[in-house]
């Protein structure tokens, strides 16, 4: 299989890409075809080498005709071969038509849905809709899906999972459940976004060998995040370095009663390598933060004039991580914000920002849906339905870098398109988290790195952390593992 690709594309722009193989470069669309089964001949192979009895599925597009050229390839390899047609072969046209003949003067033999799959495979091969569906599933085709999903055999989806929206993620209103999806040509945004990061399963990909002129990078949605970006963006240290050449990160935050968050992100930033961090907090805190973290520098602030005085020296603020709603937290919250630094929001800062909306010049937020969807002033539910939008929604609101972290985390500026993380597991979704992420972006930010790099880096190098952590298990881990993989991360 191929390397994933860094850019991301909508389903119309990848349908030119695979027209201008055709039309501009003589390939011909059955070729592209069998290349496309071959492809996912060997993904098969490589993730179910055991599998050796298929049901493969055949919708009424252009993906039925991936779906009889991959099941002719697997019967000439001796894999006993189930073949539902979910409509008639004769309304196929080009090469689908092509290739369910081939199919027939193969030896194959079809049989017709019922109305309830056959039982008994240890495969089902998704072949019933491609990635420009935009209507919702319905009749006997949301009855095979939802009877596939319900199947003990995994699902392996070409070009993408049926039922899900190739340009948005969504589940059209219902959508095959796969444990390996084989794109084709390009990728596709709904991969990354909505329910797609959890129907795809995992994503290999096949180029097809289509020539790179034909990719218009320009026109791409999304940009994946460089699997070598720590690498390309940071530099060995000079042997004469100081801790004075790595920034000064002050943290802002721990309320009353709520330490923890601030020192997680002291912590954090610590380990991403600024020379010094302080932390401002409530002053019952300041005792027990020494104890925990010698290295870190830390004083209780009683009001904004001590809080002004103590991080007007800092290289980034991040502001945010145990704040509250009290009248501490209010105080030094309207003086953090007027301080003229680089600086990191997340957390309660967050939630006081969406009660006193402003602009920063150089401020990189850090919102999860639920405080994405306070600063848009709409549900939880109808971010995540269209996180994209969501992003974008946000950059123009408060400006800025805009980190709208979740599975598939995304960065957004008003400047460039959005990077997309691929990193990162379901075990990072644990209280503490985020305020590791704060720690990091921030003490990237203090090394000097701009914001918007600042930002993809931290987020990459945070997700990495966290798949190291996962290595051990997903359920239970905590937040504060990932504080082990930094170095990993941050030194490839």
């Amino acid at each position: 299989m191929d390397t994933l690709p860094l850019e991301i594309y909508p389903v119309d722009v990848v349908r030119d890409i695979d027209r201008c193989a055709i039309d501009t470069h003589g390939i011909p669309g059955y070729t592209l075809m069998t290349r496309a089964a071959e492809s996912a001949l060997a993904a098969i192979d490589g993730q179910f080498p055991a599998a050796r009895c298929w049901l493969v599925l055949a919708g009424p597009g252009n993906n039925a005709g991936d779906a009889y050229v991959l099941a002719r390839l697997a019967r000439a390899r001796g894999i006993d071969v189930t073949l539902m047609t979910l409509a008639d072969p004769a309304g196929l046209g080009g090469d689908a038509a092509t290739a369910a003949a081939d199919y027939r003067e193969a030896g194959g033999t079809t049989v017709d849905f019922d109305g309830a799959l056959p039982t008994g495979h240890d495969l089902i091969v998704d072949g019933v809709f491609c990635s420009g569906l935009v209507r919702e599933v319905g009749g006997r085709y949301a009855a095979v899906i939802e009877q596939a999903i319900a199947a003990p055999a995994p699902i392996v989806a070409l070009d993408i999972p049926s039922g899900v929206a190739g340009d948005s993620g969504a589940a059209l209103g219902t959508a095959v459940e796969a444990a390996l999806t084989v794109a084709f040509v390009g990728l596709k945004a709904g991969y990354f976004l909505g329910e797609g990061i959890d129907r795809c399963g995992r994503l290999v990909f096949a180029g097809l060998d289509v020539p790179e002129v034909c990719y218009p990078r320009e026109r791409a949605l999304l940009e994946r995040i460089p699997d070598d970006a720590v690498a390309r963006h940071l530099s060995p240290r000079r042997r004469n370095a100081h801790k004075g050449d790595f920034g000064h990160v002050v943290i802002v935050g721990g309320a009353q009663g709520m330490p923890g968050a601030a020192l997680m992100a002291g912590k954090a930033a610590l380990r991403s390598g600024a020379g010094r961090v302080s932390v401002a907090t409530h002053p019952e805190h300041a005792g027990s933060f020494v104890a925990a973290c010698p290295e870190l520098m830390v004083t209780g602030v009683r009001d904004a004039d001590e809080l002004t005085d103590y991080a007007g020296r800092a290289d980034v603020v991040a502001l945010g991580p145990g704040l509250g709603d009290d009248a501490w937290s209010q105080q030094v919250f309207a003086a953090a914000r007027q301080l003229p630094v680089p600086a990191v929001w997340d957390a309660g800062a967050l939630t006081l920002l969406a009660g006193s909306p402003g602009r920063h010049r150089d401020r990189i937020i850090t919102p999860h849906p639920g405080e994405a969807a306070r600063l848009l002033e709409r549900s939880t539910a109808a971010v995540q339905a269209d996180r994209l939008a969501a992003l974008q929604d946000l950059v123009a609101a408060v400006g800025g870098v805009v980190v709208l972290k979740g599975a598939c985390t995304l960065v957004g500026t008003a400047e460039a398109r959005p990077f997309v993380s691929t990193r990162g597991n379901p075990g990072m979704a644990t209280a503490g988290a985020g305020d590791i992420l704060t720690g990091i972006i921030a003490g990237l930010r203090a090394q000097g790195l701009p914001s918007p790099l600042a930002a993809v880096l931290g987020v990459d190098v945070h997700a990495g952390a966290g798949d190291l952590a996962a290595e051990a298990g997903e359920r239970g881990l905590i937040a504060t593992d990932l504080l082990a993989g930094l170095r990993r991360m941050l030194n490839p």
